[in-house]
């Protein structure tokens, strides 16, 4: 009792703001040391035991310092193979290979040699598919009676122009073979998406360790291998298994950084792995600036995945996801590991507590994205936010594309833009939490978006800006909502579910590709200014999930989620005689309090009603 009576004494020497004008009146919703202890015992009961360990081992020590930085080569590198395709299809002006009328005079200038052997368009410029036929005349013949009978070309195009070698003129995309780079952009987003689904089930199935290794391999592979293709067919091939692996790596590095990390550690790391995705985008257009060959690019972009080889023997597997597969020893092992990287100790009681779900093995599938009715719901406004992002992302960059910008610019000024942008969340984010963020870049990026395709092109240095504006909010939402969505879904079906949105994400950029290629402009409108609506309608569903523990299972989803500061700060919770700061205080005390005994040697079967009984009397 003396314990209780400290507290009311404690509760009382800091006076609610309220109880300034009314000192002498009692509120008849009075929050007794009865509440707040039944409270108490509502938290351990939900007390997440991989949660106190964690803080143990620490919250952000050199273990986690380091797994965050093995992520920033591969974020890196995914972008660069990702966005090579733009550079890939460099204008090009291909005439008619006539170098038959050398064997008549090898002395012919190549300007000679197009006069004499390629036919002229109405305004005077040479035709690119049709050529003289070849005839067995002398030269002098031949400039005296002209050649008058044309045929398409026969022996391949010569680029007398072109200073780089492109795809265009390695494989001769010319001339009836013609291929735009919007159909290899949808083929890539087409890997993306099934990377998605591949990639997702794999992760929960396999894990997070071996997903990650196996997504580098298939980068390596196809990545590096993209420079010894041989035909344009092999190119596409090779490109939408680079995006599978592209996809791949982004979701089984979300879902074991979200595992490892706590809190805001944990939206850092995001944060700053995307800010190495915007900066190798800088680094592709560089390299495609400086090397005039795209064999070339990918061989030396591509030489830096193999060291990756390396994560083998350093990268870790997830507990979360070991005590969820039933792999208890496992999971211990691993964080005994961690501490020990971090120099701390893990108490043996604490370890013992450690126990797997309810079930020996927790299951879940993708079906369970159905039948759970609040699983259900909370995918469906993911997918809304998500399709929204992807449509409205993707149309702002072929906007960008259209506007008639340089190649080179219209990559590294947004590369350049999106750092600062993804940095400015961790200002947000203390600010206006996960929620609030996400709402205001989106709202702000669809608005960019809508203005900058409803503005005539006749203000072109105005719609860039716009346009500009536009991918800088949005980038800053897809980092966001990546957070976001990777602590909302639970750790048995995490990787799915962020497999399932991404291909609602690549979906969405497929949609506002082909809509741009319909060349009517209100498509593109309507389009991304609907998804927009809903996905910004639906933003205020979804669970603040700022400084809440991670689900595990399908049974820790639950509507009613909420914070202790958000459940503090109700006015129902509130006395007139407690400040919100001294009740976050007395938890906080108190959880500290039970994690002490708990490093101590306590008696395993004392249950912890009767440890707050005990501390009552």
């Amino acid at each position: 009792m003396a314990k209780k009576k400290s507290f009311k004494i404690e509760f009382k020497s800091h006076p609610h703001p309220r109880n300034l004008q009314h000192d002498g009146a009692e509120s008849p919703r009075c929050c007794s040391l009865d509440m707040l202890l039944q409270r108490l015992r509502a938290i351990d009961a939900q007390d997440d035991k991989l949660a106190n360990i964690m803080d143990v081992v620490g919250e952000f020590g050199t273990f986690q310092r380091r797994l965050v930085a093995l992520s920033f080569i591969p974020n890196f590198l995914s972008s660069f193979f990702m966005f090579a395709d733009i550079f890939m299809f460099a204008p090009q002006k291909p005439y008619c290979n006539t170098s038959w009328i050398l064997a008549v005079d090898r002395n012919l200038s190549e300007a000679e040699q197009m006069n004499l052997t390629l036919p002229r368009a109405p305004n005077g410029s040479f035709l690119t598919c049709l050529m003289y036929v070849p005839v067995d005349w002398d030269l002098d013949s031949t400039i005296q009676f002209d050649l008058n009978h044309t045929d398409s070309c026969q022996n391949g195009w010569i680029y007398p122009e072109s200073k780089r070698r492109s795809l265009i003129n390695e494989f001769d995309l010319v001339c009836g073979n013609e291929t735009s780079n919007e159909i290899v952009y949808t083929v890539f987003l087409a890997g993306l998406l099934t990377g998605a689904v591949i990639f997702g089930f794999i992760t929960d199935k396999l894990g997070r360790y071996p997903t990650i290794l196996l997504a580098l391999l298939e980068l390596a592979i196809f990545g590096f291998g993209t420079a010894f293709v041989s035909s344009f067919n092999q190119y596409i091939f090779f490109r939408f298994c680079v995006s599978q692996a592209v996809m791949g790596y982004a979701i089984g590095s979300s879902a074991l950084l979200t595992e490892w990390l706590m809190g805001m550690h944990r939206a850092h790391a995001f944060i700053l792995g995307h800010c190495f995705f915007s900066m190798g985008v800088v680094f592709l257009t560089g390299l495609a600036y400086s090397l005039p060959h795209w064999r070339l690019m990918f061989l030396v972009g591509g030489i830096p995945v193999f060291p990756l080889i390396c994560y083998i023997w350093i990268l870790p597997e997830s507990p979360r996801w070991l005590i969820m597969k039933g792999k208890l020893e496992e999971a211990k092992q691993m964080l005994c590991y961690a501490a020990a990287v971090n120099k701390k100790t893990i108490p043996l009681s604490l370890l013992d507590k450690l126990q797997l779900p309810g079930k020996k093995v927790a299951s879940a599938s993708i079906l369970d994205f159905y039948s759970n009715r609040y699983l259900r719901k909370l995918t469906l406004v993911m997918c809304s936010i998500w399709f929204a992002i992807g449509c409205n992302y993707y149309t702002l960059g072929l906007k960008l594309r259209e506007l008639g910008m340089n190649i080179y610019l219209s990559q590294v000024i947004p590369g350049m833009m999106e750092v600062p942008a993804r940095l400015c969340c961790i200002f947000l984010l203390e600010q206006f939490k996960r929620r609030g963020t996400l709402i205001m870049t989106l709202f702000q990026g669809a608005t960019m978006c809508f203005l900058s395709l409803m503005l005539p092109s006749d203000l072109k240095s105005l719609v860039i800006l716009i346009t500009l504006l536009g991918e800088f909010n949005l980038a800053a939402s897809i980092t966001m909502f990546y957070i976001y969505t990777s602590e909302l879904l639970p750790t048995i079906i995490r990787a799915t579910g962020l497999g399932l949105v991404s291909l609602i994400w690549a979906a969405g950029g497929i949609f506002s590709v082909t809509l741009i290629h319909q060349n009517i402009a209100i498509l593109p409108v309507i389009l991304c200014s609907l998804s927009a609506s809903v996905a910004l309608f639906y933003c205020s569903n979804l669970p603040e999930m700022q400084d809440q523990p991670l689900p595990d299972t399908l049974e820790h989803i639950t509507p009613q989620s909420r914070s202790i500061s958000e459940e503090l700060s109700n006015e129902d919770m509130l006395s007139d005689d407690m400040t919100e700061e001294v009740a976050k205080n007395t938890i906080l005390n108190s959880r500290l309090t039970s994690m002490d005994q708990d490093s101590l040697s306590s008696p395993p079967l004392q249950s912890k009603d009767e440890k707050i009984d005990k501390e009552e009397d």
